[in-house]
């Protein structure tokens, strides 16, 4: 280039033309639309400082993070202050990597509800060792809550707030909760974590107190997650342990490790992209709920059955809200998950001096489900849940089987006589229940089928 050229008055001239131009341009075209931010990668030598990044998906860009630090990037963002706003907490990881599931959990939560959805990225403070990611639970806390104060000035009320926190992260909102003085709108906790949690003090992990509903869905409670109930209602899928479809055996390595507690945010994702209920029934026991001992939801909720997914208050329609309410349910091993659980019944004509053990089979278009039946010894009912994935009028067929004693010198002959019942959970009256219309003979080791008839309403 000429030396001429960096004369300061031709310079100068040369800038002011140049700002001209530009500034004309940019009336011009329309504003430049926010580049997309990724998560974090961090390492274990990284993984001690916090270096939290907003990231916020809009129903227009579901697949692009804007970065939103100030409230101006807000407001250029895309962000609507009218809509809810549903706020992402994951929880730690080990090798300081994106989590796996968190684009599917943001298009399914922009799939169900026209709402803000935010990524709260700390990677960096969640690597390493678990312990030092328990340490940052607080400073993310209040990182998180200085964050939505700035939601708060543009006009977003703390009821529209939403949080949804996976494993450790459910105990960040927690923290983040109790800082808002349980005046938050929700908080669910996708397998709240159990290590260094589970003899927390309120203040330190999830409770009902902090938002105006809390639930929990519990599945890996002899593990990484937190066995004890943790908000207004807590699923404990399967009894909220070993998950159908998971390995059961170390050999399977990380698997083995991770899918019980992965579950929780597999199930709700379902849960938000298809329309069958994962509904759930209060009970004092898993076993009690097998046995068919729960069959409603009376007790403490009025009927009104919680189910996981974008529903007020998880369908409970009363108030004030109890807390701390078990509630269970079962799956199959794959999405979409969900299951339509039905109480069956066997009543002898005659009791008998020994336990009996039916074995109920049902049978529709694609797959069969099994239950065992127990009728105690001088008893005359015996009562257990099955779950199918297809809806009672679907099911064509019951098959029932005596189980035979254990004798090696000669075959069973026992022979019980008896009416057989089902009807569809919940169960709040007697009209739903269907009963085959004869008395079945059942002779031990012999499978007994019969149609099954129930109308589709």
């Amino acid at each position: 280039m000429h030396p001429g050229l960096w004369k300061r008055g031709f310079f100068w001239s040369w800038g002011l033309l140049l700002w001209s131009v530009v500034g004309n341009a940019e009336d011009a075209l329309p504003t430049q639309q926010p580049k997309c931010t990724d998560f974090q990668n961090a390492n274990l030598l990284q993984g001690t400082s916090l270096k939290v990044q907003f990231l916020l998906f809009t129903p227009s860009s579901p697949s692009c993070g804007k970065l939103v630090e100030e409230s101006g990037d807000l407001q250029n963002s895309g962000f609507n202050v009218t809509l809810g706003t549903k706020l992402i907490i994951h929880g730690f990881r080990a090798l300081g990597t994106k989590p796996s599931w968190i684009q599917k959990l943001i298009s399914a939560l922009l799939g169900a509800a026209d709402a803000n959805v935010i990524a709260v990225d700390w990677v960096y403070g969640s690597t390493g060792v678990y312990f030092s990611a328990v340490e940052n639970v607080i400073k993310l806390g209040l990182e998180i809550s200085r964050f939505l104060s700035k939601l708060l000035v543009l006009g977003v009320s703390e009821s529209s707030i939403h949080i949804i926190g996976v494993s450790l992260g459910a105990h960040v909102g927690g923290m983040v909760g109790h800082f808002y003085k349980g005046q938050l709108g929700q908080i669910t906790g996708l397998d709240p974590a159990g290590p260094e949690y589970t003899r927390a003090s309120l203040e330190e992990r999830l409770d009902a107190g902090d938002a105006l509903f809390v639930e929990a869905i519990h599945t890996d409670t002899d593990n990484l997650g937190i066995r004890i109930p943790v908000g207004h209602v807590d699923y404990f899928v399967n009894g909220g342990q070993d998950q159908p479809g998971c390995p059961t055996f170390f050999h399977a390595g990380y698997s083995y490790l991770i899918c019980d507690h992965m579950r929780a945010v597999h199930l709700y994702i379902s849960a938000l992209e298809n329309s069958c209920p994962l509904m759930a029934f209060p009970c004092a026991s898993y076993k009690a709920f097998l046995a068919g001992h729960c069959l409603d939801c009376f007790n403490p909720f009025l009927l009104s059955c919680p189910r996981i997914g974008l529903v007020e208050q998880g369908g409970v329609k009363i108030e004030p809200l109890p807390k701390e309410v078990r509630v269970y349910l079962l799956t199959t091993s794959r999405a979409p998950y969900c299951v339509h659980h039905s109480l069956v019944e066997f009543y002898l004509q005659e009791s008998r001096d020994k336990d009996t053990n039916i074995v109920v089979t049902f049978f529709s278009s694609n797959v069969t489900s099994s239950v065992k039946i127990t009728i105690p010894r001088q008893q005359l009912q015996g009562r257990g849940v099955l779950a199918h994935p297809n809806p009672l009028c679907q099911i064509y067929q019951v098959n029932l089987k005596l189980q035979a004693s254990h004798r090696v010198w000669r075959k069973d002959q026992t022979t019980i006589v008896g009416k057989f019942c089902t009807a569809p959970l919940p169960v709040n009256d007697n009209k739903k229940t269907v009963c085959l219309p004869e008395p079945v003979n059942i002779q031990a080791g012999v499978t007994v089928c019969r149609d099954l008839k129930i109308t589709c309403v």
